[in-house]
C-alpha cells in the first residue's frame, strides 16, 4: 500500500508539472486526452486509481513517456529494477499482465515493457502520437499483433517492429501463456519553436 501511494503521489506531481511547462489548462489537457477534468483534479491531488489507458493517453498529449509520469524524484547511474517493484499497470479477466518495467532517459525515451498475455484474451491500444515505433518480442508462447485491423501472428522467437500511431491491440493465441517483452520507442520531446 506504501508503494502505491507514492507511486500515485509521483504520477500527480508529474503531470501536473508536464501540464504547467505545456501551458495547458486542466480542461485543456481533459480535452486533448479524452480524460475527464474531474479525474484529472483528482489525479493532480494523488487521488484515484488511474488505468493503463489514461496514463498512455496523458502522456502522449502531454509528449513524454509513460514512465515519465511515474518516475519518482531520485535517479541514479545505475538503476537495477527487481520484479517485485513492478505492479502490473494492466490485469485482464483471464490473467493477462502489462508491466512497464523501465524508460531510458535521454531526449527519445524508450519504454520497455514485460506482458503475459492468456490465450484468447486482447488488450485494445488507442493510437500513440505520431513518431512512436514499438517492437514486440515473443519470448515464448504465440500472440495475434493487430495493427490498423490486420492480424499478424507473432511466435516465440519472432520480433514484431510497427509504427504505434495507428489502432493495434495485442491478443494471447493458441493454448499457453504468452510472455513478450515489448519496447515502446518515443521520439524526441518538441525543442521549441525556432
Amino acid at each position: 500500500m506504501v508503494e502505491t501511494a507514492a507511486a500515485l503521489r509521483s504520477v500527480a506531481f508529474n503531470v501536473r508539472a508536464a501540464r504547467l511547462r505545456a501551458g495547458l489548462s486542466l480542461e485543456e489537457l481533459g480535452r486533448r486526452a479524452e480524460v475527464s477534468k474531474g479525474a484529472l483534479v483528482g489525479l493532480e491531488k494523488a487521488e484515484g486509481n488511474p488505468n493503463l489507458a489514461t496514463l498512455v493517453r496523458l502522456a502522449d498529449t502531454l509528449g513524454i513517456s509513460v514512465s515519465a509520469l511515474m518516475r519518482g524524484s531520485t535517479e541514479n547511474h545505475v538503476r537495477v529494477v527487481t520484479a517485485d517493484q513492478v505492479a502490473p499497470l494492466w490485469i485482464g479477466e483471464r490473467g493477462s499482465r502489462a508491466r512497464l518495467v523501465v524508460t531510458t532517459s535521454g531526449a527519445a525515451p524508450t519504454e520497455i515493457w514485460h506482458w503475459q498475455l492468456e490465450p484468447g484474451e486482447e488488450y485494445p491500444s488507442h493510437p500513440h502520437q505520431s513518431g512512436v515505433v514499438e517492437t514486440v518480442s515473443v519470448t515464448s508462447g504465440r500472440m495475434t499483433l493487430v495493427v490498423d485491423g490486420i492480424d499478424y501472428t507473432v511466435e516465440a522467437g519472432q520480433t514484431a517492429t510497427f509504427g504505434g500511431d495507428v489502432p493495434h491491440a495485442y491478443r494471447g493465441a493458441g493454448t499457453e501463456t504468452c510472455h513478450l517483452i515489448m519496447t515502446v520507442h518515443l521520439p524526441p520531446a518538441p525543442t521549441g519553436t525556432t
